[in-house]
């Protein structure tokens, strides 16, 4: 006998199938193998006239027996890959699906791959796709009726300083001291616009002036209400023609307490910045990269959000007391349903902030912000705006002059 360097017998033989029935024993040839033919043709096999075993017997559809297999383990699909079994051939083994966020794409694979950073197997685990980014945007619903709400209250404030400005020689407009409603109405647009910049991408620019922008938005606010308080206060004790307060009913003090409030705020937020400034964040959960802003060291974030919080329940406090003073256009009362909005809604902003995440605990933000601000607005300046428009009548030095009578018999 003649092998070739391969090992094979140069020469051809048939296959031969043993085929037992119950009253006969045949050898019946199924095939040919040629090592000498072409390639394609070396192995020829009908296996239409193998008889197996009835172990490996089934009649499908079309009445042809089925092959029985040959390999003690099937091939692994893609999406899985080969697990070896102790104690049996290298041949056999488990097929194991892959783990989330690993991949295979071939079939029979050792090992799964791991996806990129931005991508994610989902399914199947054939393939990896881009993981869903998630950030408050400009095109989703939420983001549509924030900018909406901002953008018609800004809208609202730019009408009512124009008729602020336009009434500005009128008795109700003097008595509440012009100035400080301009300043505060600049402000609360301010305020409203600064939510924008909470909405699309963030950036690494944006996560800083996000904060700085709202705080020092809402700082003047605060304080100009707190300023407009405690004139109302001082224009009251100082009716006296002699009284020593009406040296301090001039511009200064308005300015000044705004300008000092503004000063402790722009300290504070330079503090932030220098130590722990606010940065780009990419959070990865799973299917979705989160895009957040790092607020740095949050202690100062809640040093400024205090610091206001103090100004307000000074302004609160001070309006409360000064309620029930005579007066035709006191702001006192507006002011304290002002600060109460303002309040409440400040506070429970802190557990609402603290217990979402993601892009909800933006339009938790953007949410406090437009409804502090919307409150401001409405209880200080609307009534105003409907005097001076529906109710002109009250709108006169004379029934400025008969109130003021009335309250001093009363």
């Amino acid at each position: 006998m003649k092998f070739n360097s391969e090992g094979d017998l140069p020469d051809s033989y048939d296959i031969i199938n043993i085929q037992i029935l119950s009253n006969s024993f045949n050898l019946v040839k199924v095939g040919r193998i040629d090592p000498q033919a072409k390639l394609g043709e070396m192995v020829i096999l009908n296996i239409s006239t193998i008889l197996w075993n009835d172990h490996f017997l089934q009649v499908n559809d079309s009445d042809i027996t089925q092959v029985p297999i040959s390999v003690c383990s099937n091939s692994c699909q893609p999406g899985y890959r080969k697990a070896s079994l102790q104690g049996r051939p290298i041949c056999c083994h488990d097929c194991v699906p892959c783990s989330e966020g690993e991949m295979t794409n071939y079939t029979d694979a050792g090992e799964c791959t791991k996806c990129p950073f931005d991508h994610w197997s989902y399914g199947e685990r054939d393939r990896c796709v881009p993981k869903v980014l998630e950030f408050l945007s400009y095109d989703e619903p939420l983001g549509i009726l924030l900018v909406i709400t901002a953008v018609m209250l800004s809208t609202l404030t730019v009408c009512i300083l124009t008729i602020f400005i336009k009434y500005q020689d009128t008795p109700i407009i003097k008595a509440t001291n012009r100035e400080l409603s301009y300043i505060l109405l600049v402000s609360l647009m301010s305020c409203f616009l600064c939510s924008l910049v909470f909405i699309g991408q963030p950036s690494t620019f944006s996560c800083l002036l996000r904060q700085t922008f709202f705080i020092m938005a809402f700082s003047i606010s605060i304080s100009s209400v707190l300023a407009k308080t405690i004139m109302v206060i001082l224009a009251f004790k100082a009716t006296r023609l002699n009284s020593p307060l009406r040296k301090w009913l001039g511009p200064a003090i308005p300015r000044n307490i705004v300008g000092l409030c503004l000063i402790v705020q722009i300290s504070i937020c330079s503090l932030w910045l220098h130590r722990s400034p606010p940065s780009l964040m990419l959070n990865t959960l799973n299917h979705k990269i989160i895009y957040e802003c790092n607020e740095g060291q949050k202690i100062f974030f809640y040093v400024t959000l205090g610091f206001m919080s103090f100004l307000a329940m000074v302004s609160f406090l001070a309006a409360f007391l000064a309620r029930n003073l005579p007066g035709s256009f006191n702001e006192a009362k507006l002011i304290t349903f002002s600060m109460l909005v303002f309040c409440s809604v400040w506070i429970s902003f802190i557990p609402a902030y603290l217990s979402t995440s993601g892009k909800y605990t933006v339009a938790v933000q953007i949410f406090a912000i437009l409804a502090s601000s919307a409150g401001l607005l409405s209880c200080i300046f609307l009534p105003k705006c409907y005097i001076i428009l529906l109710r002109p009548e009250k709108n006169r030095r004379e029934f400025l002059s008969d109130r003021k009578k009335k309250n001093g018999s009363a």
